[in-house]
């Protein structure tokens, strides 16, 4: 047996890795776009960008690059992008996914004129890949209706094992923390702890929720009061998740989406240490330290 075979993906020392990476944009589908539309204007401070053939609707925060395409269907998970800041780093990206044979696709529709590419995940989740984007209208003034900028995305998957192999081996994302026996994997692709998560679940190929960014411990209080004054509940929280260390909160949007508000979330020095990746027991602990409650929508496999 070769070394790859014998030691476990977490723990090796994988050929190349992202490091500067971000989460760009979202796109969803929703059955009703004017209300989803609404909702993320009156509660997340979104404004339309414009008009998406087939009746979407695009998204952001008034300048710079979109945030959010929402688009009319059944709810469901349409595609999600990152930034790579690096150009050598884009180009190795691109050539690593041409040769793993999972398929590279130009993008018609480039934010802010740069190049980009898109391919698809084991589960056939289409993930888009571009050159930098215009940032500047992401960070707001000082208790602002609305966060600071998307991100991480966390998706279902039946295997997520088959995944991280594709998402580490193929992509270059590096693991900061493991549950249980793969059932939820936080990956990085920067400094901070993950702009990706994978969770085992019954359904492959869709979205669990999504993340924004605030500033922390005091806005994320007063966020809780604005959603409470705007009659949208609290689904989870306020936390603190073991992995990541980050304080959050969750609720809904009008299609079923899960959005967290998430501050304080841990960041790695990759260029200066090596770390190991960390694991969890899979009990309601573990992604709540504060008391373990956990909502419908997420279970572990160990009762507390």
């Amino acid at each position: 047996m070769t070394s790859s075979q014998t030691t476990p993906l977490a723990e090796q020392r994988l050929p190349r890795a992202l490091s500067r990476t971000a989460t760009s944009h979202l796109g969803l589908q929703v059955p009703d776009v004017d209300l989803a539309t609404r909702f993320y204007e009156r509660i997340l401070g979104l404004r339309v960008h414009g008009s998406l053939e087939g009746g979407g609707t695009r998204l952001g925060w008034g300048h710079g690059h979109h945030v959010l395409d929402l688009l009319p269907g059944h709810k469901a998970l349409d595609h999600f992008a990152f930034e790579i800041l690096g150009e050598r780093e884009f180009e190795a990206l691109r050539a690593a996914v041409d040769s793993s044979g999972a398929g590279v696709h130009e993008l018609n529709e480039v934010p802010g004129g740069t190049s980009g590419f898109r391919t698809v995940d084991p589960d056939g989740n289409i993930i888009q890949f571009h050159g930098r984007v215009d940032r500047s209208g992401e960070v707001g003034d000082p208790g602002a209706r609305r966060p600071i900028r998307f991100q991480h995305i966390t998706l279902a998957t039946t295997d997520v094992a088959r995944m991280l192999e594709f998402y580490m081996r193929v992509l270059g994302f590096r693991q900061s923390d493991v549950m249980g026996e793969n059932e939820f994997a936080w990956l990085r692709s920067n400094r901070e702890h993950h702009t990706l998560a994978l969770v085992g679940s019954n359904h492959g190929g869709d979205i669990d929720h999504y993340a924004f960014d605030i500033s922390g411990w005091d806005e994320l209080k007063v966020w809780c009061d604005r959603l409470t004054e705007e009659g949208v509940d609290i689904a989870w929280g306020p936390g603190r998740h073991g992995p990541g260390n980050n304080i959050f909160i969750f609720f809904d949007d009008p299609a079923g989406n899960h959005i967290e508000l998430s501050a304080e979330l841990e960041r790695f020095h990759d260029d200066r240490v090596e770390y190991p990746v960390r694991r969890w027991e899979p009990i309601p602990g573990s992604p709540n330290l504060w008391g373990g409650q956990l909502p419908h929508f997420r279970k572990t496999s160990k009762s507390a």
